[in-house]
């Protein structure tokens, strides 16, 4: 699946079933390196989820890593916090919204 693939499909899931992103309004951009590298969004308002390439909206949490990391991530084949204390994850911005998207995350795997 590429990452365009996985971001279409996590969207889908969230509005689909959107109580797990209900009282979450935020923005979170992924800047992710290797082949299917490129700066992607992840907006979240509303009760409502998008994604778009690019820097369209302005992110309060900024995740940096390998289009691979990002995909395994995705999974739930890479703890997060493991890959941050490893160095494969950089945040910048808000911590505690990184941490938050761990939790949402996992409610859509």
């Amino acid at each position: 699946m590429s990452v365009q693939e996985v971001f279409s499909t996590l969207t889908e899931k969230m509005n689909t079933v959107p109580n797990g992103i209900a009282g979450v309004n935020t923005v979170y951009q992924f800047d992710l390196s290797g082949d299917q590298g490129g700066t992607y969004q992840l907006k979240i308002e509303d009760g409502k989820a998008e994604y778009v390439q690019g820097t369209s909206f302005d992110a309060k949490c900024s995740l940096q890593m390998s289009d691979e990391s990002f995909l395994k991530l995705m999974k739930g084949k890479l703890n997060p916090t493991m890959a941050f204390m490893t160095g494969k994850l950089k945040i910048n911005g808000d911590v505690g919204l990184a941490m938050k998207l761990q939790s949402i995350l996992q409610k859509y795997q």
